[in-house]
């Protein structure tokens, strides 16, 4: 028996060995245990798009880019649904999609002297930060990513915006460092946005820097002079804009907002888009309609251009007559098949996280804010330049001859003395339309919707309409911002989440503190 045993162990011993490297995944190159930079960074890119367009499906519907086809639909009343992830994904994004992610590229980055990486994930953690503080407010920074934690604390709004400012700059750093060992060789082929170039980056860190501060518009240390700085060294043209490429071949790889994932087929354009495109951008005789408008939205088979109201639906009963169009185009919820669509609804169409417009813009309402009349209507016009040249490269071309007409023409305010702030944010409404979400319901939120600011700015009013009666959890307020994450934050972390009030019926109506004066 013992020889046996002995024979057996033996025997056992060689199986061992010779199972090593079949055992062993640290060797095989498909499966890493310690990935390195390139192979973490091309995945996030998807995660940024996601979490924004998965939640655009019940924001848009706030803020009025889309409505949908039948009326009541809770999203449309600023309500939320209780129990259940909807309105969470840019929380997973932030946490987990992104999340240890970010730092395992910095950890690998710093150890390397790869600044350009190191950079890189810096500008998306700051973007993350930022854009899950505008959404959500009071989130968990500090604690976010300790290890063996099973409960954390929630952080404020200033520490979190504090946050993305050090990011940001701290990124711009990394990336202006000529030593290490870093390369647009190296990091091109992961980076599938700017491929490498680091200026491109510093750019968009710029656009950070403006979009956190112009946000700050009611507080007293609110320094338009400074917005306007960030500006001028953030995106100098639509070769700059931030727009995730999707493939579009299948479902897995292709626009959310696109025929092969049908996900929007019940969405409508919305009233106060169509009015705007129609030309009621202003009050003035002799509008005209906006060029950009056959290209983002379409007309009822009967040739008129429609849009749904709040929570309304959609009042057409007729196909071939009044039918409200889906954003691919076509009547009802018809979906139009792979390969088709329009403007930024189409299956390899990229998704824009920020662009030279929404630049143009931030420094025309800063600038107009500063009293710099004629800095704000310089930028008033590029913005809307900027965006006829970005939505003509997404369908028909735009002529100049349109263009110009348009640019002459009482739709668009001809000299800086009769130049309104109302003029700059609808402007800004319709470049931001089907992408820039979040940044368009802090644009909202910061005026009060249709309240105005302190100083009795009031850009929206007249436009921009509420539904008729709110959600019933609402008390007849607006929402302000979404819940956290369902089954990570009120399963597992409900008293620290009562402790900002969170637990509280109508917690989505509380204001935001950019939004609020000191």
């Amino acid at each position: 028996m013992k020889n046996k045993y002995i024979l057996s162990l033996a025997v056992l011993l060689i199986s061992l060995g010779g199972c090593k490297k079949y055992l062993d995944v640290n060797t095989d190159p498909a499966t890493p245990q310690t990935p390195d930079s390139k192979t973490l960074t091309m995945p996030l890119f998807a995660q940024m798009e996601r979490g924004i367009q998965f939640d655009s499906r019940y924001l848009s519907n706030v803020i009025q880019f889309w409505g949908r086809n039948t009326s009541s639909y809770f999203a449309e009343t600023h309500g939320w649904l209780q129990g259940s992830d909807a309105t969470g994904e840019i929380w997973r994004t932030n946490y987990y999609g992104l999340g240890a992610n970010l730092g395992l590229i910095m950890d690998d980055a710093k150890a390397k002297q790869q600044y350009n990486f190191l950079g890189l994930a810096q500008s998306l953690r700051a973007w993350s930060w930022q854009t899950t503080t505008d959404y959500h407010g009071e989130i968990i920074l500090k604690e976010a990513f300790e290890p063996n934690r099973y409960v954390f604390d929630y952080d404020t709004q200033p520490e979190v915006y504090a946050e993305v400012v050090r990011l940001a700059n701290e990124s711009i750093a990394n990336f202006t460092k000529t030593d290490g060992k870093g390369s647009i060789a190296a990091m091109a082929p992961s980076d599938l946005v700017y491929h490498g170039d680091n200026s491109k980056w510093i750019k968009f860190n710029y656009g950070l820097l403006a979009r956190n501060l112009n946000n700050l518009i009611n507080k007293t240390d609110y320094n338009p002079k400074k917005v306007i700085e960030y500006v001028d060294k953030s995106l100098a043209s639509n070769a700059d804009n931030f727009i995730i490429p999707n493939d579009g071949s299948t479902s897995a790889n292709a626009n959310f907002f696109g025929p092969l994932r049908s996900n929007i087929g019940t969405f409508r354009q919305t009233n106060i888009l169509v009015g705007l495109l129609n030309g009621a951008i202003s009050s003035l005789p002799d509008t005209i309609v906006d060029p950009r408008r056959n290209n983002m939205i379409t007309a009822s088979a009967d040739g008129v251009f429609r849009g749904v109201f709040p929570a309304v639906g959609d009042p057409g009963t007729t196909a071939s007559k009044n039918i409200m169009p889906n954003p691919w185009g076509l009547a009802g919820s018809t979906n139009p098949g792979s390969g088709n669509g329009k403007y930024l609804f189409k299956d390899n169409a990229g998704f824009p996280i920020m662009t030279y417009a929404e630049m143009q813009f931030i420094k025309a309402e800063a600038a107009f804010r500063d009293n710099q009349k004629s800095v704000a209507y310089d930028a008033y016009k590029k913005g809307i330049l900027a965006h006829i040249e970005f939505v003509s490269n997404l369908g028909p071309a735009i002529t100049n001859t349109k263009r110009d007409a348009y640019m002459l023409s009482a739709s668009v305010k001809q000299s800086a003395a009769t130049l309104t702030l109302k003029d700059i944010m609808l402007q800004k409404f319709i470049a931001m339309w089907g992408y820039g979400f979040v940044e368009t319901w802090c644009d909202l939120r910061k005026y009060h919707y249709n309240e105005g600011d302190a100083k009795g700015n009031n850009p929206y009013v007249g436009y921009f309409v509420f539904p008729k009666s709110f959600f019933a959890d609402n008390g007849g307020k607006p929402a302000q911002r979404y819940r956290p994450r369902y089954n990570s934050e009120y399963i597992w972390n409900l008293e620290a989440l009562k402790k900002i009030g969170g637990d509280q019926p109508d917690y989505h109506t509380y204001k935001m503190w950019f939004s609020e004066p000191n």
